[in-house]
């Protein structure tokens, strides 16, 4: 009921800050805009949000006879989580990764990369993908698709405001003052960047909770736990590039970078601290 709860609120932050900024681009008919964006967004995402995943990522369905093994653990798994059996995708990639979508557990994917396969045994991807229907059984898959698409269009239409005020000086309600530039310059800095921190204080906290499902459903830790440093440590040495929007619905952090802020700016957990939680101490 908390997270449920927590949720709300912050889903509705993002409109929020959505409807704030169409107010100070044109006042009312800015906010009427914003809202009708708000709404597209939402009912786009919750319909539509499974396929936009697959196809960003490239992911290609796999039939049975294709790969027995991972047809056995996710019946397997979908079984012992009480859940209805997603439809499976593979990534063709060698990074090892894996993520779950869907607007509901009757209408989940999982998607696995191929690197995933090749490097971890049978434990360790039971780990993975009870950690993904974890998140299905949490109903944490909508919850993020829609986050995710309200946070875009905010980011989309900041971006717009500005383009439109510099080329055009057009849109800003103190533009007479030769203010609309810098309004709009501020909001395109300013709301992606509240509409991300939301983002990412979502993804964060379903991260454990789900890694704390998944050490549930197999009753085995050390499985996700041991799959989590190899693919950390792994995916280093082959980054998966993928839309930064779409970054929070893989099971690791799939996007790798040195910069300063790089954990604050994380849609995940640090992997250290993931492990911690999950066997009471990290990998030496």
């Amino acid at each position: 009921m908390l997270n449920n709860l927590k949720t709300t609120v912050l889903l509705a932050a993002l409109t929020g800050i959505l409807l704030a900024i169409g107010d100070l681009w044109r006042g009312q008919s800015g906010m009427e805009l914003a809202l009708i964006i708000a709404a597209v967004m939402n009912i786009g995402s919750y319909f539509f949000s499974d396929k936009i995943a697959l196809r960003s990522s490239g992911a290609q369905p796999i039939s049975r006879e294709e790969n027995p093994r991972i047809y056995q653990i996710v019946e397997r798994l979908a079984a012992k989580a009480n859940v209805p059996v997603p439809k499976i995708y593979w990534i063709p990639t060698d990074s090892p990764n894996a993520f779950a979508t869907g607007r509901n557990p009757n209408h989940a994917s999982v998607a696995v990369t191929r690197g995933i396969l090749e490097l971890c045994d049978d434990e360790e991807i039971e780990g993975v993908l009870a950690h993904e229907l974890g998140h299905v059984r949490n109903r944490d898959i909508l919850i993020s698709a829609v986050v995710a698409t309200v946070a875009g269009a905010i980011t989309l239409l900041a971006r717009m405001i500005y383009w439109g005020e510099l080329f055009t000086g057009y849109g800003g309600r103190d533009r007479d003052q030769g203010g609309g530039i810098f309004s709009a310059l501020a909001m395109m800095i300013l709301a992606p960047l509240a509409a991300t921190l939301i983002q990412l204080a979502i993804s964060r906290s379903r991260e454990y909770e789900a890694d704390h499902t998944g050490a549930e459903i197999t009753g085995n830790p050390m499985g996700l736990a041991r799959a989590l440093d190899k693919i950390d440590k792994y995916s280093k040495r082959l980054p998966m590039r993928v839309a930064p929007s779409m970054a929070h619905i893989y099971c690791a952090q799939p996007l790798t970078t040195g910069q300063v802020f790089s954990g604050l700016f994380s849609t995940h957990p640090p992997i250290a601290k993931r492990i911690e939680r999950l066997i009471g101490r990290d990998f030496v």
